[in-house]
């Protein structure tokens, strides 16, 4: 009979933690409702994105915004006053998975310099896949919450009409940092 608990105990704990490793795997996997609708197509996960137009960071999961001010790393719901012309639906944003990038800015800066002024990312709010029909819409882009969702259909008021990739992704799709290799 002892046997039969003590069996029992040890299976009902291994079963336990593999259900508890399956949640956690989930939840750190897949991440794209938490993306903003300004962000970049074709990932299932996006730590922070690079946004090497401004120098700055965007912290996906905390919505938050990571800029060098004062020679200290600044987290802010939205951005400074001096960022106030920068357009987050076309400005180039990297997507880098690693915890703390600003630690290794100087080389993270130096890795994606070649993205500086490029403006033809394709943005979630713009795409016409089904994954990121019912993303995020809570940050505009200026931390105001702002909500500017189209479903992904028709013109996005550019003239582009959501064209580019078509929601088909570039870079690693998630897997790394983001470059294409352009």
């Amino acid at each position: 009979m002892k046997k039969l608990i003590f069996m029992a105990v040890i299976l009902f704990s291994c079963l336990s933690f593999k259900f508890a490793d399956a949640q956690v795997h989930f939840s750190v996997g897949i991440n794209i409702g938490s993306q903003p609708e300004w962000g970049p197509v074709g990932y299932d996960h996006a730590d922070y994105y690079y946004m090497p137009d401004i120098d700055s960071y965007y912290d996906v999961n905390a919505h938050q915004y990571v800029y060098f001010s004062n020679n200290v790393w600044v987290h802010s719901r939205g951005l400074p006053p001096r960022y106030s012309n920068y357009d987050v639906y076309h400005g180039y944003k990297v997507v880098v998975n690693q915890s703390t990038p600003w630690v290794h800015h100087d080389q993270i800066r130096a890795r994606y310099a070649q993205y500086r002024g490029r403006r033809d990312q394709v943005v979630i709010r713009d795409s016409h896949d089904d994954k990121y029909r019912n993303h995020w819409h809570g940050d505009n882009g200026h931390g105001g919450g702002g909500h500017y969702d189209n479903g992904g259909h028709g013109d996005n008021g550019h003239g582009d009409h959501g064209h580019g990739d078509n929601g088909h992704g570039h870079g690693d799709n998630g897997q790394g940092h983001g470059h294409d290799g352009r």
